[in-house]
């Protein structure tokens, strides 16, 4: 019952946030605000199933101070790297294509309804973590150290790049060192090892390994749709990126192929 009680409130915060954040989309014509949303509606999910998951405290502690750290630190990320620009071209191309005179409500559902009901249902190892009374042990610290190696690798990924960015000189050039010179998107490894790491927590209690569909989802998404898929669409014109692509890895971090 604490579990379904607990999804239930952390859906029900969400569904309002997206709701919220769908109305000042309308006022700014503006739907990737949405983006900067996504590790939030985590947090906020997780605030929920904290307050009435009854689970054991310890883990409620860990898990709530991971999303926070986690979903806090990428929506602020997005939110300063996209201030200013406008309406992301994805979004601008949504507009068109579904007519600008419907898109205002048609985003409700199309956009911010469907990212609220994936965060719900990505969010599962989270909510059964957090209304179990297992006390922590060797699972949970497994998956905080797997949570803190993604983190790192998705924090020091984007900050290489945010610095790469805004160097003129770099204009037109592709990165290729640091952690980018082991993985073509360290941000995004890191982002699916993270949550390989809740479901590790997860773990940690009866049934945790019943949510192993939530991490699948959340790397799928990141290899297939918004992430590695569309990034590699955008970069292959550029000078040198083929050349780059034959000697890095695509997603896993490992050493540099020879010529």
């Amino acid at each position: 019952m604490n579990l379904l009680f607990a999804w239930l409130v952390g859906a029900a915060i969400v569904w309002v946030a997206v709701t919220l954040l769908w109305l000042v989309s309308v006022l700014l014509t503006d739907a990737s605000i949405v983006d900067s949303f996504w590790g939030l509606g985590f947090a906020l999910a997780a605030t929920g199933y904290a307050l009435v998951g009854g689970g054991d405290p310890a883990r409620i502690a860990l898990v709530l101070a991971l999303v926070w750290v986690w979903g806090g630190r990428l929506g602020l990320y997005i939110f300063t790297r996209n201030y200013g620009r406008g309406e992301d071209p994805r979004y601008q191309a949504f507009r068109e294509h579904y007519g600008r005179e419907r898109y205002w409500w048609f985003s409700y559902f199309q956009v911010f309804l469907l990212q609220g009901a994936l965060i719900v249902l990505i969010s599962a190892p989270l909510v059964l973590a957090m209304t179990q009374t297992a006390p922590l042990g060797l699972w949970d610290i497994l998956g905080a150290v797997l949570w803190g190696i993604g983190f790192g690798f998705e924090a020091v990924g984007d900050a290489q790049l945010a610095r790469f960015k805004a160097d003129p000189a770099n204009r037109g050039r592709v990165l290729d060192h640091g952690l980018w010179r082991y993985t073509r998107h360290p941000n995004y490894f890191g982002n699916a090892c993270l949550w390989w790491g809740f479901f590790v927590i997860a773990c940690a209690v009866p049934w945790g390994v019943a949510t192993f569909p939530a991490p699948l989802a959340m790397t799928w998404l990141l290899l297939r749709v918004s992430g590695v898929a569309l990034t590699e669409r955008n970069m292959s014109t550029r000078p040198g990126y083929a050349e780059y692509v034959a000697r890095t890895s695509a997603f896993v971090p490992w050493p540099p192929r020879r010529p």
